[in-house]
């Protein structure tokens, strides 16, 4: 028995029994082999790098479960089965039967793929997987392979009956563990005890769902279901995935970019000892940072300095990744392309009607299966990339904010908040964006090559025409978008300034209000915002031609296609299976075609983001090479030799910096404004440009800025920073700050939240919070520049006795105290006189005064000036003590006519002053300015223990009136729409485009559709003509009849569309310029209440991010959705017109599609609007950020704000992340209606095949296979217009809100001249600050006649401000009236009213613009007014001095001036305005006393004509005023004059002129 059976007993495949036959089948050798094997293949190839892909996870292993012991026993059942399959064929083969070999190999590949299994399925339980989509394909595939053999035996057995029983048996057992085993691999392994433990209390259900839920997104479900039941809100969400936070995304980059720096480190290091080996070439050596650096003159340009580069170091980051997507990305192109082919088997199907009516169903539920497998790759792609974004944003966020807390202090100037804040809002987004298309880049071009392959075998040669035109159009496509990129530079540019302008607006919007500068401010804003829209309006022309090139496009290349076809030959005949497989091939070319140039712009978008974001992250940092903090030293601060300089290139502010100051001293520095008081702290906190010197500084370091820095946060939250309460010690720390009466004020004690920039505490509050901030970090070296200026002087006294003096809290650290208050300084241990940015003198107050120096002249100037006025302190005795003896001193050591002067004026004041006090109750008549240190704003008025009595009862009174106001919460949270985005937003957006001009564009696109369709159907005829043969030619005419009108029907669409897409650009353009103007109108015209309560970052949001959508996301996305919905539209009539069977299913697949649609169009509109309302806090915390910098960065407390930075990305992110999900949901079920579509086309098309022509059957499937990405384009365009209508739901939103009264009444204008006296009276006049609160001010009457000056003075909340807010209608009457000259001021605009009185604010407040811009914005005074009030006002000498005199540039807050300066300023447009009552609240903080005299002068000599108004903080500024009004919890106490006050021993006043120690 030597005959040979061979490997297989049958052929391996036979045509005519699986092809060629009505009843088809694989041979038995076939299902052994290949069907077997093929999944075989998989696991062993796919284990190895399955295995690998494990190695990285970093999971906890999970339990034995029934399920893992359930799987592992049935492969091991499966094994054993297959073992004795074996035994069975070794059995016959003993016995001598024939076997052939497949009857041991496929056995054996089975039991060792058992193996595998086993192992694999453990492997996978060690590495924490729950469910595994690698063995779920394994299981999947085996099942099919076993459905086979499966259909196989049983036909078999029904025909010849059962051969083999014992393998038929076999058979049955195995295959219903293969179908368990699939059933178990798809269930999820119960691990999720365990995950409930390691991850938050609300975690991700993704990641312990199935493979199949994950594929599907079915673990999403939940969410969809209660986003449609009822609104979603934040505590529904879940949190984020480990792999998506901050904290672990950044680490990532910075590794890398780590890497990078190291890398230019060491080509700076090569480039510069290369430049030195470089001969006959010029070098200069500087000295900077205590290192020798050499300079080479290049004279033909040389290279520049390497710089770190962030692409690189996001390909390595994001790099790997990425390549999963585009293999993915890879198959779906792959699996496009079976569709045409399974069309094209299908149109010969219908043609032959021989066929056999088997592979008509084999094709529609083989176009199913590839639809349906496509769909789920294609989501999976786009999941990761959309993941891949979000992470990068992240990235880009925390590498901007990292940066910025490093930049120095002259890259910071380089660039304004508003540009920063652009990076990380803009163009961070811009990459989120551009990571779902990126692939796009090279899969375009696969998928075009691959098109055209197809082509070729289709049509031959003249696909190269159709090519060629394709070629044609990418340079067109090209410069379109290189004339978009230039214009979108400058669109950036603009924009930014636009933001930057409007930021300072609404900084300074109060001032804006008082001064009635709005219009002027308004016409800024609209300038640039009309230079943006005639860009916008070039850019909707690009658009148009955009939109005309891609939508003909693939029109433009079928037709020249077929026309070349048919011309070329005669022979060549334009059937159905050519027209319409090359149609679906050229709607496949569609895709990439009309991507390809978008995605080439966002790319050219984000390369130039990438530019600003590196440019920005390779700005200088703070240098601390020359900056140490030795805690051994000898000194607390020592600085040796120092040179410092806020700007690199410029001249040096300090020079010549020797100090050394000793462990625990209190140090004083004094000088005159702008002698380099706050830069020399600013140089010990390392915070200027170290030229060269050394500074060290012996442990931690406090800082009180000048002008207080204070956090949205609470009161509490503060003083804190960051540390741990300790509430003993910081109940001590309040009360030495004289905190403690505030906080009984304050609505929620010191829970209150403060607004952003501390906009609910006066300025002395905000300079106590900061300084208690400062004292409770108990840190070793205090910098404290000038911290008294802006608070009461007794308050500055019991400040300086209980906090920095000899013996206060900080007696024991090192102080470092910028002061301009001289009674002060006999109590310092060391003083520093500056004089232009030297040491001029440093000693002891007993040395500096023993001789004639700087502090001596200093001292003498300032005491002059004081008893020139006679203007002395409050604390009369113990200040005149101490100028006596100041004087006496000065006398020693200058001999001079001043000096003696001096004298005798002291003994004068002070022979007087005792004559006073021995008279009792006397006292001076005229006393005016302190001179310990201008005090200033409204803080409670605190003078230690002999206030008790007075404060107690003002404490109770004002706490009755909090009672109700105590859990009001001062910045509300910002409001998120629920529900539908309301139909009238869509009515006002096309009412801001045009009734008309909306109706034309819909118009226009319905013409487009009505062309497209006919154009098809038009081919579908043609490709049906019955080619007629006369004498022996084809009838050409008839063929170029239907190419002329094909032909035709394309040129009308062309036509159609350019206008279409023109007239929706341009009217965008005029909605863009109505709504952006009504918002900027309202905002301007909103109360100041509204700003009170509204946080600038959301109105800036208003202005930045939802402008820019409306600018230039809308107009794209309502033209996409237009065509998406006729598209859509045209699928059923032409499917319908083609199978009426299909009308049938029509109305179950729409019930799905709109059941879907809506569960998901609820959902991802609220994600949106959460995500939405969740991104204003990044840039709020961002700009709060780079306001304080200089005192995080004192403090070390980078990496706290870091950390919260971080948790608000998060926080976005956890909105975000469900929105991309929902998109992927959505989108998956689509699909699958599309695929549906598509199976029913091609299914009723092989049943009606005896009726239809092949040309309808091309026809309506070809217009099947499209609809898959149109449905869900549509409902996505929906979404995405719903969404980004949002935008201008929320500008609507700021044109509707409350305004002022109007700013002119034309029947009601005062007299030009009015008021020409200046007389002014309340008539039973009371006031709120907010509907609902109590009045603020109650039945206030009194007259004030012309040029009369009141003094106006009262506790903190008696309704000093209130009164002046209400002169200028900053606070709009409750009851009563103020008439000015007569007139009530409420019947006229409030422009009227403004412009014509005069303010001197507390808070000096500057514009980045000219000089003369900043003091007369409408230009309606002359240059010679300008120089004539800058000279009254003290300027005008250092205008004259600087380079642009009167153009010249403020920078941002006019932070180039000083504060002195900048109170000049304003006094200067006081001056130029100068109208009949001038208002001062006073003006005095952080100004030092000669500037204040300089002031009080000034408003004496140039307004003694008026009638002025002070509200006074210190009482002997307004001793020599004609009357005094005192105010008490709102109502008028006291008006007389200050002498009758005075001898009246029972007044109010005379009590507060008693605790000031005005009155003995």
């Amino acid at each position: 028995m030597d005959v040979d059976i061979g490997f297989c007993e049958s052929p391996l495949l036979s045509i005519n029994d699986t092809w060629e036959t009505e009843d088809p089948d694989f041979s038995p050798c076939f299902q052994k082999t290949i069907i077997l094997w093929v999944p075989c293949a998989y696991l062993v190839l796919g284990t190895p790098i399955r295995i690998f892909q494990l190695s990285k996870s970093q999971a906890q292993a999970l339990p034995f479960s029934w399920l893992n012991i359930a799987k592992t026993i049935l492969s091991i059942v499966i094994a054993l089965l297959a073992v004795v399959n074996i035994g069975k064929s070794i059995q016959e083969l003993a016995t001598g039967d024939l076997v052939p070999t497949v009857n041991f190999v496929s056995p054996l590949i089975l039991c060792l793929s058992m193996i595998v299994t086993v192992l694999m399925i453990h492997h996978e339980r060690r590495r924490g997987i729950f469910s595994s989509g690698f063995m779920l394909i394994f299981w999947l595939l085996l099942s099919i392979a076993g459905i086979f053999t499966f259909q196989s035996l049983v036909r078999t057995a029904i025909k010849d009956g059962i051969s083999d029983i014992f393998r038929f048996v076999i058979f049955f057992l195995y295959f219903p563990l293969v179908i368990v085993q699939l059933v178990f691999s798809a269930l999820i392994d119960s691990g999720a005890t365990i995950y409930q433990v390691t991850q938050d209390e609300t975690p991700c259900p993704e990641g312990k769902s199935s493979f199949l839920s994950k594929i599907t997104f079915w673990w999403f479900n939940p969410m969809v279901i209660q986003g449609y039941k009822r609104a979603i809100e934040r505590k529904n969400l879940w949190s984020l995935n480990q792999e998506d936070n901050s904290a672990n995304v950044f680490p990532r980059f910075e590794k890398f970019w780590k890497k990078e720096e190291q890398r230019v480190e060491r080509k700076k290091q090569k480039m510069s000892t290369e430049t030195q080996d470089m001969n006959g070439l010029e070098m200069k050596t500087r000295n900077q940072d205590g290192q020798l650096y050499t300079e080479v003159e290049v004279k033909d340009g040389g290279k520049k300095p390497p710089q770190k580069k962030l692409l690189i170091c996001f390909i390595k980051v994001f790099g790997p990744v990425c390549l999963l997507h585009a293999f993915y990305k890879l198959l779906f192109d792959i699996l496009q392309f079976l569709s045409p082919l399974i069309l094209k088997l299908l149109i010969r199907f219908t043609k032959d009607k021989t066929e056999y009516l088997w592979r008509g169903y084999l094709y529609s539920v083989l176009m199913f299966l590839v639809a349906i497998v496509q769909s789920l790759i294609l989501h999976q792609y786009f999941h990761g990339t959309q993941l891949v974004g979000m992470r990068l944003r992240t990235t880009i966020i925390a590498a901007v904010y990292n940066k910025m807390l490093r930049l120095s202090s002259s890259a910071r100037r380089t660039s304004t908040v508003g540009e920063i804040v652009n990076l990380m809002a803009v163009d961070a987004q811009r990459f989120m964006d551009l990571m779902t298309y990126i692939h796009t880049m090279w899969s375009g071009p696969f998928q075009i090559a691959l098109s055209l392959y197809f082509l070729w075998l289709t049509l031959g040669p003249s696909i190269m025409a159709g090519f060629g035109v394709m070629v044609l159009l990418i340079p067109i496509n090209a410069v379109i978008a290189k004339k978009q990129r230039d214009l979108q530079m400058k669109q950036m540019r603009l924009k930014d300034s636009r933001i930057k302008l409007m930021n300072e607006v609404l900084n300074g919007i109060k001032v804006l209000k008082l001064y009635a500068w709005e219009p002027s401010f308004e016409k800024q804003v609209l300038n640039i915002r009309n230079k943006e829209l005639v860009i916008l309006k070039r850019m909707a022309y690009l658009n148009a031609c955009v939109s005309f090139t891609w939508t003909t496009a693939p029109f433009i290349v079928s037709l020249v296609t077929f026309a070349v076809y048919v011309m070329i030959d005669p022979a060549n005949i334009l059937d159905a299976d050519k027209a319409f497989v090359s149609l679906s091939l050229f709607n496949i070319l569609r895709f990439p075609l009309s991507m390809l140039p978008q995605v080439i712009s966002m790319v050219v978008q984000a390369s130039v983001s990438t530019k600003r974001i590196q440019a920005f992250l390779n700005n200088e940092e703070l240098d601390y090479s020359s900056y140490t903090r030795d805690i051994n030293a000898k000194h607390a601060i020592t600085i040796e030799k120092g040179i410092f300089t806020w700007e690199k290139e410029s001249t040096a502010n300090l020079r010549d910096i020797t100090l050394e100051i000793p462990d625990g001293s209190l140090v004083a520095v004094v000088g005159q404004v702008g002698c380099g008081k706050s830069s020399l702290l600013s140089a010990v906190l390392g915070e200027m440009e170290t030229v060269s010197g050394k500074v060290n500084v012996k442990g931690s370091m406090a800082y009180v800025a000048q002008q207080a820095w204070i956090q949205n946060s609470t009161l509490q939250n503060n003083v804190l920073f960051g540390r741990t309460l300790n509430q003993g010690e910081y109940d001590r720390v309040l009360d030495a700050c004289a905190l403690r009466p505030d906080l009984e004020i304050l609505p929620g004690g010191d829970q209150t939240e403060i607004g952003e920039k501390g906009i609910n505490l006066s300025g002395g509050q905000k300079q106590r919070v900061s300084l208690a901030r400062a004292v409770y970090q108990d840190a070793d070296v205090y910098l404290l520049d000038d911290p008294l200026s802006a608070v009461d002087s007794h308050v500055g006294k019991h400040i300086f006795d209980e906090v920095l003096g000899p013996n206060g809290l900080l007696r024991n650290k090192t102080r470092v105290l910028v002061t301009h208050g001289i009674s002060y300084l006999p109590q310092v241990d060391l003083i520093i006189t500056l004089v232009d940015g030297k040491v001029s003198e440093m000693g002891s107050y007993k040395d500096l005064i023993s001789h004639a120096g700087a502090f001596a002249e200093f001292l003498k100037n300032y005491l002059k000036e004081e008893l020139e006025n006679e203007e002395m302190n409050e604390d009369m005795e113990e200040d005149l003590q101490i100028a006596e003896d100041m004087v006496h001193q000065l006398e020693n050591v200058m001999d001079d006519s001043k000096t003696k002067l001096l004298k005798k004026q002291v003994s004068v004041l002070s022979n007087r002053t005792r004559t006073e006090s021995e008279m009792s109750e006397g006292l001076s008549d005229k006393l005016a300015t302190s001179w310990k240190g201008s005090g200033a704003l409204a803080s409670p008025t605190f003078a230690p223990k002999r206030q008790k009595s007075t404060m107690s009862a003002e404490s109770e009174e004002l706490k009755k009136q909090v009672k109700e106001k105590k859990k009001e919460k001062l910045i509300q949270a910002e409001g998120v729409e629920t529900g539908k985005v309301k139909f009238r937003i869509f009515m006002a957006y096309i009412r801001s485009i045009g009734i008309l001009l909306s109706f034309l564009i819909i118009f226009f696109y319905v013409l487009y559709n009505a062309a497209s369709i006919y154009s098809n159907i038009w081919l579908s005829d043609w490709s049906n003509d019955n080619v007629t043969v006369v004498n022996g030619t084809i009838d050409t005419e008839q063929r170029d009849m239907r190419l002329g009108v094909y032909g035709a029907i394309g040129f009308v669409q062309g036509a159609v569309i350019i206008v279409a897409a023109l007239l929706l650009y341009v009217g965008n353009v005029v909605a863009g310029r109505i709504l952006h103007a009504d918002m900027l109108k309202n905002s301007l015209a909103s109360p100041m209440s509204f700003f009170d309560v509204t946080p600038l970052g959301r109105i800036m949001n208003r202005f930045s991010k939802d402008i820019d959508v409306l600018d230039t996301v809308i107009p794209r996305v309502v033209e996409s959705w237009i065509a998406c919905l006729f598209r859509v539209l045209s699928v059923p009539v032409v499917i319908g017109y083609s199978t009426p069977l299909f009308l049938t299913l029509l109305i179950p697949l729409t019930v799905f599609y709109i059941a879907v649609q809506r569960f998901y169009v609820a959902t991802s509109r609220q994600l949106k609007r959460l995500e939405s309302v969740s991104r204003s806090p990044i840039y709020s915390h961002f700009g709060e950020t780079i306001m304080g910098v200089t005192t995080i960065r004192a403090y070390q407390q980078q990496q706290r704000f870091i950390a919260e930075s971080e948790e608000r990305v998060d926080e976005n992110n956890i909105c975000y992340f469900p929105s991309i999900i929902a998109n992927r949901w959505l989108a998956i079920r689509l699909e699958f209606v599309g695929n549906c579509i598509i199976f029913f086309a091609c299914l009723f098309a092989v049943i009606a095949r005896d009726s239809l022509t092949a040309g309808i059957v091309g026809l309506s499937i070809s217009y099947a296979l499209n609809v898959t990405q149109t449905l869900n384009w549509l409902v996505r365009m929906t979404t995405e217009l719903e969404t980004n209508i949002v935008a201008v739901e929320r500008v609507k939103e700021y044109t509707e809100t409350p305004t002022e009264a109007a700013w002119t009444i034309e029947d009601k204008k005062p007299a030009a001249n009015w008021p020409d006296k200046g007389c002014v009276e309340f008539k039973d006049y009371g006031v709120r600050y907010r509907e609902g609160l109590d009045l603020v001010l109650k039945g206030i009457t009194c007259k004030i006649e012309p040029t009369e000056k009141i003094g106006i003075v009262g506790r903190t909340g008696a309704g000093k401000s209130s009164l002046t807010l209400a002169l200028f209608r900053i606070l709009e009457k409750a009851q009563g009236c103020i008439e000015i000259d007569g007139i009530d001021i409420s019947t006229i605009g409030l422009h009227d009213l403004r412009s014509k009185l005069t303010i001197i604010p507390q808070d000096p407040v500057l514009f980045s613009g000219s000089l003369r811009m900043n003091i007369d914005p409408f230009e309606s005074y002359t240059d010679d007014d300008l120089w004539r009030a800058l000279e009254h006002a003290h300027l005008k000498t250092y205008v004259k001095s600087l380079e642009k005199g009167l153009q010249h540039e403020c920078s941002e807050g006019g932070e180039n001036l000083s504060v002195g300066q900048r109170q000049l300023v304003c006094l200067a447009r006081a001056l130029l305005r100068k109208t009949k009552i001038l208002v001062l609240d006073e003006a005095t903080a952080a100004v030092d006393l000669e500037t204040d005299d300089l002031i009080q002068k000034t408003i004496r000599a140039e307004f003694s004509d008026c009638t002025i108004l002070t509200i006074a903080h210190r009482l002997n500024t307004i001793m020599d005023y004609t009357r005094v009004m005192v105010l008490d919890a709102g109502i008028i106490k006291e008006f007389d004059t200050p002498k009758n006050l005075i001898e009246d021993t029972n007044s109010t006043f005379y009590g507060m002129a008693k605790d000031a120690g005005l009155v003995s």
